[in-house]
């Protein structure tokens, strides 16, 4: 049963109405809080078919103000340079064999998974475990690479990664509840943008179906995204 804070924040809502990001903003902040600092989220449900390896929808993008979130981060790197850097530079857990091994082992205490080219060798069978949660090195999102310092620091700064699921939806999260209005704005343009761009070459029609903006505890607003449309 919805809570008497959800309904009232439901009310706030035009069930038919796209609001603009602005006016989608502007009416989350205004809905009755939570006792925790919420997550706010775009979700997206997007026109391509996810079976379809040309399909699929993935990527990166660093968030202007950050995301509020605290990220722990494992780097596989061999003893050396960039085990070193990504020590360094502030990551949670760093090593090679003794973490292979640990999340063959099931552990999967960590947010995002940084590897570098050559320890990517072993890691491609850890596929099973850290596929699944979404958390398997990739190239594409910036996570197989030898800067594992950089990589460190823009995931620790607020760069997010977003990955289509197998219903075709995608859900990024854009930062807390408790920024001021401006700093979600310019975070969900960001994140927008680079969904917009991440549009395959293979997908038909229309790619973005819906838009919604919601916070952890919060109905959802129907986002308007056309004027950040790029053709």
């Amino acid at each position: 049963m919805p809570s008497k804070r959800y309904i009232k924040a439901k009310a706030l809502v035009e069930p038919e109405r796209n609001y603009n990001l602005k006016a989608a903003i502007e009416l989350l902040v205004k809905f009755p809080k939570a006792k925790f600092n919420e997550t706010v989220e775009l979700s997206f449900r997007l026109g391509v078919d996810p079976r379809q390896s040309d399909q699929m929808v993935r990527g990166t993008v660093p968030l202007p103000h950050g995301s509020g979130k605290v990220v722990r981060i494992l780097v596989f790197a061999k003893p050396g340079t960039a085990a070193d850097a990504a020590v360094a530079a502030g990551a949670e857990f760093v090593g090679y064999d003794d973490m292979i091994k640990k999340c063959q082992d099931g552990w999967t205490d960590f947010d995002i998974a940084v590897a570098t080219p050559e320890a990517m060798i072993e890691v491609r069978k850890l596929g099973k475990v850290l596929g699944p949660r979404g958390l398997m090195p990739n190239p594409k999102t910036g996570t197989v690479t030898e800067d594992t310092a950089r990589a460190v620091r823009e995931f620790k700064a607020g760069r997010v990664e977003f990955k289509i699921d197998k219903t075709s939806n995608l859900h990024v999260p854009v930062g807390k509840l408790a920024f001021i209005p401006s700093q979600l704005e310019e975070n969900a343009r960001a994140v927008i943008e680079a969904v917009l761009k991440a549009r395959p070459a293979t997908a038909k029609g229309i790619f973005v179906r819906t838009c919604v903006l919601s916070a952890t505890m919060s109905p959802g607003i129907r986002v308007d995204i056309r004027e950040l449309l790029v053709n």
